[in-house]
């Protein structure tokens, strides 16, 4: 019969040591060690996984301590400059006309502002004469808007789109380019339009503005014109319904 080498000697001594703890913990409590590793390995004493209870959680709700970075809510308007060439400047102003105090402007409200749009030639003086200064011509002017919603979901609930010569007095200077910005009656200005309904859980609502434009390279050039495309945007707080209450 061969005899046990070491290595199996110890390892025999193991097994013994285990059984015999085994036997120890199933007099002095094996029902305790039991759950208390079933609890460990998410199973029941069946053997069966156990599946934690599922607890509904409410949706968080838009408040005021939500950041959404707004210039606009902060100061109740807002002055966006693009260069459409070289010391050419198209500026686009918006301001908030109903309500007037931008923590008043929540999800059910209506909310009402205005927008401006104009043009400075820097090279030339204020007071130069038309011919002098390069043109710029805008022939649309459209908004659209995306929402920031505490669901993750965002819709787009407000939209805007026109010519700038159906905007504006008939006096004004226009042609087949468009409406001109560089005059001294002004560019295109719109009083008041109104963004409506949002979410019950926006927080936030960004406005995007896009201006189909028609540059003069060369000032009283009427070769020298190239179209682009100018887009700005214009974010805006959101508050819970009630909340200007």
């Amino acid at each position: 019969m061969p005899f046990p080498t070491p290595r199996r000697s110890a390892r025999t001594a193991a097994l013994a040591a285990s059984l015999a703890l085994a036997g120890v913990l199933s007099l002095t409590g094996c029902s305790q060690v039991v759950d208390a590793f079933n609890a460990i390995q998410g199973t029941n004493p069946a053997g069966q996984t156990s599946v934690p209870a599922t607890v509904a959680t409410p949706a968080p709700q838009p408040s005021a301590s939500m950041a959404f970075n707004s210039q606009f809510t902060y100061d109740g308007s807002v002055s966006l400059k693009t260069d459409v060439a070289d010391g050419l400047v198209l500026t686009l102003d918006v301001w908030a006309v109903d309500s007037k105090r931008t923590m008043e402007w929540t999800t059910d409200a209506p909310k009402t502002f205005g927008f401006a749009v104009n043009v400075q030639d820097t090279r030339v003086d204020d007071k130069a004469t038309l011919d002098q200064k390069r043109r710029v011509f805008i022939s649309n002017i459209s908004i659209t808007s995306q929402t920031a919603q505490t669901s993750g979901q965002t819709q787009q609930p407000f939209q805007f789109s026109a010519d700038p010569r159906t905007l504006v007095p008939s006096d004004t200077i226009r042609s087949d380019k468009g409406l001109l910005l560089n005059t001294f009656q002004g560019g295109l200005l719109v009083p008041e339009t109104t963004i409506h309904q949002l979410p019950a859980d926006a927080y936030g609502v960004t406005l995007e503005f896009s201006m189909n434009v028609s540059v003069e390279g060369t000032a009283n050039t009427d070769s020298s014109f190239a179209q682009q495309t100018v887009y700005q945007y214009v974010p805006i707080a959101i508050y819970p319904a009630g909340a200007a209450g």
